[in-house]
């Protein structure tokens, strides 16, 4: 299985409905499935509230219908171009859920300010696990300001991090 075609072919379906890919995994257990994480695209620039209304969400949700149109349009694809070897799989498309991953370092930069969890492969400093606030991305580190006492901000090199997910809060 050509995990980077299938990440291909769902881009420019996501792409065609204004979203973008967050992530593709290939399980096999007692069934084949091929999920797809989507996420609406942020805008480039925050859209005023209408007078006397409320400010747009800045993290817009996936609705059910956003990923019943990807999951009809890349299902074809799939098919067509084979990507997909042997019989029988579920295509899954969801949301990547309020405790979405961070990938890439446009997540880390798109979420500043949000709670989120590191995990590192080695030792950053005398820790791999980090908890706290983004502070954005530069020079191929995240910047997070851990949760404490005392305000500490340290930066964390994107190689090193093994497992990155925001926190949910209320």
């Amino acid at each position: 299985m050509n995990l980077e075609k299938v990440r291909e072919a769902a881009e420019r379906v996501a792409r065609s409905e204004g979203l973008e890919v967050v992530d593709v995994e290939w399980k096999i257990g007692k069934q084949r499935f091929l999920r797809v994480y989507i996420d609406r695209v942020p805008s480039a620039k925050p859209v005023e509230a209408a007078e006397g209304g409320t400010p747009p969400d800045p993290f817009p949700k996936i609705s059910h219908a956003d990923c019943q149109r990807v999951s009809q349009q890349l299902s074809v694809i799939l098919d067509v171009e084979e990507l997909v070897p042997g019989p029988g799989y579920i295509l899954e498309i969801s949301s990547p859920g309020m405790d979405r991953a961070l990938k890439k370092a446009g997540d880390f930069e798109r979420f500043t300010g949000r709670l989120a969890k590191i995990t590192t492969n080695e030792p950053t400093g005398e820790a791999k696990f980090f908890e706290g606030r983004l502070k954005g991305f530069a020079e191929g580190k995240v910047r997070m300001e851990l949760k404490g006492k005392e305000a500490q901000v340290v930066e964390i090199p994107l190689e090193t991090i093994r497992k990155a997910n925001l926190v949910v809060e209320f």
